[in-house]
């Protein structure tokens, strides 16, 4: 992924700040906040399991997202193939849910079309623009698996044909799914009743059908939401594999189980900052936190796609370019400028993260560069 590009386009240094982000934030922040979100859902949708417990709901939430955290850690622990195939199943269970949700909600559901004009008026002021630029911050994790398939290239067979077809047809399955539910969502609560909801999807299952199917549907929506949980833990450890390979991280993390070939340390390390993290902030400040960081190395990745194309290094010819690539960077610088006047307190903690690790490297390179370890086996 971005560690490998940037490492080879511009220096080391650039690829292992975009690793050490990715470890801290790119797939243990996401992992947190799809924890929290299955929560959210399985309260909404069968709130005895949590009322039961001798701790308060917000503890209760927080040990449910923590374990199962915990439950698909182990699961990318037996091995590729077997968390691949779980992969796999979870991915079609949460596309037929959504499409199943769509359709039967715009064919039968009592929505109403009036919830689209029903909008205050905008006011377009510097004031507005930064809540639009946190908005779209906080809508690209929606988006933030778009380019996964990179982090398993080594393990992808034909990557040159196969990499571009997963990228440009999953961004746009995903695209169309998302903009439908949305309309959905629109059509069944509006957007007043909204503020404030993280089980937005069982809310709207409420309207649309009934009381009686909310619980139903929030209940599969929470198990919709473990298949962000096992993309990230499975994806993940990956990156921190190739980076200590190249010494540039903890050497434990390049350790190859005997028997199931995974990176069996790295998964582990993940899961527990995953639950560090959950444990320390709440889901609009960890999109915030991670929003922000994420959207960093992208942008120094297509300046690095824009250099190799005018080096000649880039075989591949993309219809577009540079016309996207440009409007990429606009919209990106200008969302991380907007984000970080509406929310200076967690941008600031995401910058101050990339820049603790220019010591970090410092350190990595000093124990583990000069002797690279090679994969070990335990």
């Amino acid at each position: 992924g971005e560690y490998a590009f940037l490492s080879r386009i511009f220096h080391p240094l650039a690829g292992f700040l975009s690793g050490w982000v990715s470890f801290i934030v790119g797939f243990s922040a996401p992992i947190a906040a799809s924890a929290i979100g299955f929560s959210e859902y399985l309260y909404r949708g069968a709130p005895f399991l949590f009322e039961a417990l001798p701790i308060g709901i917000d503890e209760a939430k927080k040990m449910y997202s923590a374990a199962i955290i915990l439950v698909f850690t182990l699961v990318h622990l037996r091995g590729l193939s077997f968390g691949a195939a779980v992969q796999n199943y979870l991915t079609l269970l949460k596309i037929l849910l959504v499409c199943g949700l769509v359709v039967a909600g715009l064919a039968w559901g009592r929505g109403d079309w009036g919830h689209f004009s029903g909008s205050d008026p905008v006011v377009w002021n510097l004031g507005q623009w930064k809540t639009v630029g946190l908005a779209l911050m906080w809508i690209m994790f929606a988006y933030s698996g778009w380019n996964a398939a990179v982090y398993i290239g080594g393990e992808i067979k034909s990557p040159k044909y196969t990499l571009p077809r997963s990228l440009l047809i999953g961004t746009a399955a995903v695209v169309v799914m998302y903009f439908l539910v949305n309309v959905l969502f629109v059509y069944a609560i509006g957007y007043r009743d909204m503020m404030g909801v993280i089980s937005v999807g069982g809310l709207a299952a409420g309207r649309l059908f009934g009381s009686g199917t909310e619980n139903l549907f929030s209940l599969m929506v929470a198990m919709a939401l473990f298949s962000s949980i096992s993309a990230f833990v499975l994806l993940g450890p990956r990156v921190y594999f190739a980076m200590a390979e190249d010494g540039y991280f903890f050497r434990f993390a390049s350790r190859l189980h005997s028997r199931t070939k995974v990176p069996v340390y790295s998964i582990l390390f993940q899961g527990l900052i995953s639950i560090v993290i959950l444990l320390s902030g709440t889901f609009d400040q960890i999109l915030t936190y991670m929003g922000f960081s994420l959207g960093i190395f992208p942008l120094l990745s297509i300046v690095g796609l824009i250099l190799i194309r005018r080096r000649g290094q880039s075989a591949l010819r993309m219809p577009g370019y540079p016309l996207t690539a440009v409007i990429y960077l606009l919209a990106g610088t200008a969302i991380l400028i907007l984000a970080f006047s509406q929310r200076p307190v967690e941008s600031s903690i995401a910058i101050a993260t990339v820049l603790a690790g220019l010591p970090a490297y410092v350190l990595f390179r000093r124990l583990y560069h000069r002797q690279p370890s090679e994969a070990k086996r335990d």
